[in-house]
């Protein structure tokens, strides 16, 4: 296994550490370890791909699992979030934060089906610019989530950059879909 697929293995091991100290209110300074934890395993989203495409070790699994793994620990951090503190940590408003939060994970499910679609027709579909700076912003704002009720003059950066995140999903959202329409096109029913 080359050293690409051992961080995305990495990334999905630390979900549930992440997770643990993201709700283990008992633990001292667990928002603060869960925040450590979630830069790590964010980093390894950059490495393995970085690397992966650097060396030439671009592997089946790795097209698989990176992906995978990105969405598992966006939305398992989404959810904690939502859970901790009453959903305080995404915003003032928890309907309008699950709502962001369903965008956020209905974007994901729409663009594996349109992947899903693409792959059966043999198309690979690589990850846009819009769908980078969609991942990238939404774990920056994810890293101000869990520490913004520890250091409360973080409260309006964090709205601005969760709002960022969802406006960045939207458009990442539209973009595959009016990229890749020729591929749903195709599909009979």
């Amino acid at each position: 296994m080359n050293l690409p697929n051992k961080l995305t293995i990495m990334r999905v091991i630390l979900i549930p550490v992440f997770v643990f100290f993201c709700v283990a209110g008992f633990v001292p300074f667990h928002m603060y370890i869960a925040l450590g934890v979630f830069i790590i395993a964010s980093v390894t989203d950059f490495l393995d791909g970085h690397i992966a495409r650097k060396n030439n070790l671009v592997t089946n699994f790795g097209k698989f699992m990176d992906p995978l793994a990105d969405k598992l620990l966006v939305i398992s951090a989404l959810i904690c979030l939502l859970i901790v503190d009453g959903g305080s940590r995404i915003g003032n408003s928890q309907i309008l934060s699950m709502i962001a939060i369903l965008v956020i994970v209905g974007r994901e499910f729409v663009i594996s089906g349109i992947r899903l679609v693409a792959s059966d027709a043999g198309v690979v579909i690589a990850a846009s610019m819009w769908g980078k700076f969609k991942t990238a912003s939404t774990m920056v704002a994810i890293c101000f989530m869990l520490v913004v009720e520890e250091i409360p003059v973080l409260r309006m950066v964090t709205t601005v950059l969760f709002w960022v995140a969802v406006t960045l999903t939207v458009v990442s959202l539209i973009d595959y879909v009016v990229k890749n329409i020729n591929v749903m096109k195709d599909v009979k029913n």
